[in-house]
């Protein structure tokens, strides 16, 4: 049984995969009716979408807005209770065995005087649970990027710099994320509009990612610090 699982799991993600030998064949059976269910739930959520290209798995009491913007890859799983309004210039696009953990929200429009940009996410990568992604700047994250829960992403920034007027009415600034290819994201991690982050990266737990990330760097704490290279160079100072 499990080397039929094996066989239909990597059909279905194009990618190498074996089960833990340990699973129960009672295990098995419930993951799969589990996953069968979000499959017809999928079908029938997905619905008028932009875009479609394969399987998608869809938990219970997903929300989805403005689905003509939205664009999605093969094997998309996107898990209970996540929100995504796609209304935006550029949409929502999730690329193959995208990942969108439980909870998690998608809001690409602050105000509809100004359409956001909106988000792109590369094949292989996942967020965590409870994640949130504000979008009005656009947010691009690239391939094999692994999430933790909670992450957020603000690519809009209030101007302040009059006394004479409410800083509602002064507008906003929006210049975008950016996240690389082959990135380890940990939980809690925050990420400021105006920031690139370079290909492989690792950026420790509950960081404040508040300027420019080199590629290849491990950076932690808040505001964020660069302490070293995974190229193996030396430790920075």
């Amino acid at each position: 049984m499990q080397r039929l699982i094996n066989k239909l799991i990597r059909k279905i993600k194009k990618e190498d995969f074996e089960l833990d030998k340990q699973i129960q064949p009672g295990d098995i059976i419930s993951i799969i009716f589990r996953r069968a269910v979000m499959v017809f739930r999928g079908k029938l959520k997905v619905i008028g979408v932009g875009k479609k290209d394969g399987i998608v798995f869809l938990g219970k009491d997903v929300k989805l807005f403005h689905k003509k913007f939205l664009k999605l890859g093969s094997s998309i799983t996107i898990e209970e209770g996540v929100e995504i309004d796609a209304l935006s210039k550029n949409g929502v696009i999730l690329g193959d065995n995208v990942r969108i953990g439980a909870y998690s929200k998608i809001k690409c429009t602050g105000t509809i005087k100004n359409l956001g940009k909106g988000v792109t996410i590369g094949k292989n990568s996942g967020v965590g649970e409870y994640s949130y992604f504000g979008a009005a700047g656009g947010i691009t994250i690239g391939q094999d990027v692994i999430m933790g829960q909670n992450i957020r992403f603000h690519s809009e920034n209030h101007v302040f710099d009059r006394l004479d007027l409410p800083i509602r009415l002064q507008g906003v600034t929006n210049q975008g994320i950016s996240i690389g290819n082959d990135c380890w994201i940990g939980a809690g991690v925050v990420f400021l509009d105006g920031v690139t982050v370079g290909d492989g990266c690792v950026i420790g737990a509950n960081t404040l990612v508040n300027k420019d990330i080199p590629p290849y760097s491990v950076a932690v704490g808040n505001p964020v610090k660069i302490v070293k290279s995974r190229r193996g160079l030396e430790e920075v100072k």
